[in-house]
């Protein structure tokens, strides 16, 4: 009787989810039997290019959320760069002939010398902070953004004082880049499950990379319609900032941080003190935002 065996692959997020999608028996002559269709097997190709391996078990639940609101607010931010950057050329003098390459060149110089400087000193300051505080940084660093975007799009108003105003706007950009960063790898740390921190990254890598293609062309069109058209150039970075805004806020919202800072251990501990019983993470999180958005509305009135 001639030998044979038989090995069998499945797929699945579970145990209890788990199906088989081929076979392979080893007889006389070796055969192959796939059971998933090809529609499924390009679909499993094209997502392994962009969610981790093992997804989605392989993360935390609110990996998808975040990673929703967080492609949203990329996808504005993108759009408004083309707004901002066309204002800033055109500040420089693209396109004029009284324009010199030498004075442009120079004042990009100061820019980014500007901006180098700022992360130098933004990191000197808080660097050590970020890791603890990673929700609250990376709301900064998109407002941050914010505001250097609308530096750059404000800059051909004020020609006397362009100089200054592309500076501040580097500036604030220098802050985004090194808050957003790093509280990216601490919020990476959080999403990995089973040590793949560094597959996750690369995949928010992709992500982000279909992100910024779909915001330059949207942008590319945006600008392109409203050129010469000051009051929709507004109307539209305005209400794509406002887009932004939201978006980060729902991103961070959703996150459940399991590490403990300053203001999450004082939580834990007088509740502890109170009642000699401890607090969930998840309800810490809902507590410190009550209490946020109760100080918001006290300095508002």
């Amino acid at each position: 009787m001639a030998e044979q065996i038989l090995v069998e692959e499945w797929a699945g997020s579970s145990s209890s989810k788990l199906s088989i999608t081929a076979t392979i028996s080893s007889t006389p002559n070796i055969s192959i039997r796939r059971f998933d269709s090809r529609f499924k097997l390009v679909r499993r190709q094209i997502l392994s290019a962009f969610v981790p391996e093992g997804f989605p078990s392989s993360v935390t639940p609110d990996y998808v959320p975040f990673q929703i609101w967080d492609s949203l607010q990329g996808l504005s931010t993108y759009i408004r760069m083309m707004l901002s950057t066309q204002a800033l050329l055109s500040a420089i003098g693209v396109g004029e002939k009284s324009a010199t390459v030498i004075g442009a060149t120079f004042q990009w110089f100061l820019r980014d010398l500007t901006g180098m400087l700022g992360g130098i000193l933004f990191t000197f300051y808080q660097g050590s902070n970020l890791d603890s505080n990673a929700k609250m940084w990376r709301l900064v660093a998109d407002l941050m953004n914010d505001l250097g975007m609308l530096m750059d799009l404000i800059s051909p108003l004020f020609p006397s004082a362009f100089v200054f105003i592309l500076c501040l706007g580097s500036l604030s950009r220098s802050f985004t880049g090194v808050a957003s960063g790093a509280t990216r790898a601490a919020l990476t740390q959080h999403f990995a499950l089973q040590d793949n921190a560094a597959d996750i990254s690369a995949k928010e890598g992709s992500q982000e990379t279909v992100a910024t293609m779909a915001g330059m062309a949207l942008g590319m069109f945006l600008a392109h319609v409203t050129r010469g058209h000051s009051m929709a150039i507004w109307f539209s970075f305005l209400c794509l900032t406002m887009v932004h805004i939201y978006a980060n806020y729902k991103a961070v919202r959703c996150l459940s941080l399991k590490a403990l800072n300053g203001e999450r251990s004082s939580l834990l501990l007088q509740h502890f003190m109170k009642t000699g019983q401890g607090r969930t993470f998840s309800s810490v999180q809902d507590l410190i935002i009550r209490k946020q958005s109760i100080c918001c509305w006290r300095k508002m009135g």
